[in-house]
């Protein structure tokens, strides 16, 4: 298995872990997906997927800002499930942030 197809495992556990959990709440499940999210940034991102994934990761964060409690009956769960993929994302996109900027002063 290559590093490419780790990273998507990687990510595609996460969004799995932060979906079921969104309806638990169990204390290890940040602690899990910000480890995932740093796996996926370190493995999964090449320079052509920087700048797209950049720009979705904001778009989603800014997404995970809005106030889906006031949704009747599943609000909670939503935004549960948007705060956990948000653990899984935002470290993630520090890590491709920090590679573009290094790349970005080498040049």
């Amino acid at each position: 298995m290559d590093k490419d197809q780790i990273g998507s495992w990687a990510f595609l556990l996460g969004i799995l872990i932060a979906i079921v959990t969104a309806f638990v709440t169990l204390t290890w499940v940040p602690v899990v997906l910000v480890l995932l999210g740093l796996l996926v940034g370190f493995l999964n991102l090449g320079d052509k997927q920087t700048q797209s994934f950049l720009i979705a990761s904001i778009a989603f964060l800014v997404a995970g800002t809005a106030n889906l409690s006031a949704i009747p009956s599943i609000g909670t769960y939503l935004e549960a499930m948007l705060t956990n993929i948000g653990h899984l994302v935002a470290p993630a996109v520090v890590v491709v942030a920090l590679k573009a900027i290094y790349d970005f002063g080498k040049a």
